[in-house]
């Protein structure tokens, strides 16, 4: 085993939100197989390496895959890092003759890294090219709001961002076409919410949120990925998942609600079904997780943290995708 200190030097690069808690729900116990399904800056990885499990990585950013190189090297054979979407992580998995593991974690949202790296145009803070793609591949911000029409826009700002000005947004955002900066951008929000130049909390956030979650198809991944989660994860494997936003939380909540039988009932937004219970697959869920004082005056960024998990049962994964779709609008 490779010398990985678990009281490794905090590094904005690699210390991920509720990194000891997520290592504690994942109880990880020596030679075991975990699952990094969302690399970025390796933070999660390193501390999973250090509690004694092989590490399987992945992650969408071609950034991540080659900054992660030198870990690979001193991981000294405990660390394999695929390239490719955590929605599939399950094929990805398979590909390599892997049908199970003992955990599986997920960091949901944007990178540290990624909002740094001015060119990748995730942030207003520094101006740069309206980007926002996290596979570097496919349509960018910028090529989306120059050609979507008003209600697209006003409807995944509102969706997405909880943007309560969204069309107001959105008729500013056609007007000021074509926008190719994330400081164009900014200012166009600013100016049609009448934001005072200087004053706090920049209205900017909620909508540049919303249009990275819209470019990077964020929930229908996050979907996705629960559901291969359940598909490759042994009996007594453990899922913890790091979430940042409202919406992404209520997918998870729900996803575990239902499988560990606790929505038996049904949802009174939704008709009544009449098909057969399935057996469960995940236990009670644990207690939501949220950072304390100190972590959120260490990391901003962890204020809107959330941590949710589960232990996996015996039962068989259920088939297909719907309940949990239907959970986004529930």
């Amino acid at each position: 085993m490779t010398d990985l200190s678990p009281d490794l030097p905090r590094d904005p690069r690699h210390d991920p939100v509720l990194r000891e808690e997520v290592i504690a729900a994942l109880a990880i116990a020596a030679g075991e197989q975990h699952v990094d399904a969302t690399f970025g800056a390796g933070g999660y990885t390193r501390a999973m390496l250090a509690a004694g499990a092989d590490v399987i990585a992945c992650d969408r950013d071609p950034d991540a895959i080659a900054g992660g190189q030198a870990l690979i090297a001193e991981a000294g054979g405990r660390l394999t890092l695929l390239h490719g979407r955590f929605g599939e992580i399950d094929r990805l998995l398979a590909e390599r003759g892997i049908d199970a593991v003992d955990g599986i974690t997920f960091d949901i949202g944007v990178s540290s890294m990624q909002l740094d790296q001015v060119e990748r145009g995730f942030s207003f803070q520094k101006d740069g090219p309206l980007d926002m793609r996290m596979a570097q591949e496919g349509e960018s911000a910028a090529d989306w709001l120059n050609r979507a029409d008003e209600e697209e826009i006003a409807d995944v700002l509102f969706h997405y961002g909880d943007e309560r000005q969204s069309r107001r947004v959105a008729r500013a955002i056609v007007a000021a076409r074509p926008l190719s900066r994330t400081g164009e951008l900014a200012t166009v929000v600013r100016k049609a919410l009448r934001h005072p130049p200087g004053a706090p909390k920049d209205p900017s956030t909620k909508s540049f949120q919303a249009i990275r979650i819209h470019i990077n198809g964020e929930l229908d991944e996050l979907v996705d990925g629960l559901a291969a989660a359940e598909r490759v994860l042994r009996p007594g494997g453990r899922l913890a998942v790091v979430s940042f936003h409202s919406t992404e939380d209520r997918i998870v909540k729900n996803f575990l609600r239902e499988r560990s039988g606790g929505d038996a009932g049904g949802s009174r937004h939704r008709p009544a079904s009449h098909a057969p219970a399935r057996a469960a697959t995940f236990g009670p869920p644990a207690r939501k997780v949220r950072p304390s004082k100190a972590e959120e005056a260490r990391n901003p960024r962890a204020r809107s943290a959330t941590l949710r998990s589960a232990v996996r049962t015996n039962a068989p994964a259920w088939p297909g995708r719907e309940s949990t779709k239907e959970s986004m609008s529930c």
